[in-house]
């Protein structure tokens, strides 16, 4: 059995850094939806009908990228953004370029999910697929990447927020429970393809053994 040492200095304060960075990006995610939500309100939540996703439009397929940004009411960014934050720092804290691939396939993922099987003449906002996704996402990411610490993780997310699989299933109208199931699904699928890839370590060949010969004893 390999063991796994700890971290060196180097290694802990790049870690460090990098939460860092996680803690603003979710800072500024947070940010720009609720600046979002301000100019979608004062117009009368215009925005979500222009910018929403509309089942199986093809020319509401771009929409796929500005959905997430958009809410339909105060209530509905109310209780995305703790979820959001929480998740999103999770799934970002680990290094943040992953985290931006993750969130690509998480948006495209749950935004064709949406197209595809949401009902007709629906249109689709929320960054809800998201937050599912994060979800999927930190519950997974340890087995692949095969961190103690990230398993832990994931099952105290899973454990701790157990209600939020209740989303995954239909339920009342209104909600989308199609970006939820997607969003959940890319992100288990973004456990595996941002897997952390280990090289692995060549041991040296063994040395040739050294011949020794008795010095010739004296008559």
């Amino acid at each position: 059995m390999k063991e796994r040492s700890l971290p060196s200095g180097e290694e802990a304060q790049a870690m460090i850094a990098e939460a860092r960075k996680a803690l603003w990006v979710m800072v500024g995610f947070l940010a720009v939806i609720w600046i979002v939500q301000i100019v979608n309100w004062a117009t009368g939540y215009r925005l979500s009908f222009d910018l929403g996703i509309e089942s199986r439009d093809v020319s509401s397929l771009p929409e796929i990228f500005t959905a997430p940004f958009l809410h339909g009411s105060w209530g509905h960014i109310e209780g995305n953004s703790g979820p959001l934050f929480i998740f999103g720092f999770l799934a970002a804290y680990r290094g943040v370029r992953r985290f931006f691939g993750v969130t690509l396939l998480i948006i495209v993922g749950s935004g064709l999910g949406v197209w595809f099987v949401a009902g007709a003449n629906t249109i689709t906002v929320g960054a809800s697929g998201v937050v599912l996704g994060y979800f999927g996402y930190i519950i997974v990411r340890g087995l692949f990447d095969r961190r103690p610490i990230d398993i832990v993780i994931g099952l105290v997310m899973a454990l701790c927020f157990a209600y939020q699989f209740a989303a995954l299933l239909p339920a009342e109208e209104g909600i989308s429970w199609q970006g939820h199931l997607f969003g959940f699904a890319a992100g288990v699928i973004g456990g595996w393809v941002f897997r952390e890839r280990r090289r692995k370590q060549v041991e040296p060949a063994p040395a040739d053994p050294t011949v020794t010969l008795d010095p010739p004893k004296q008559p």
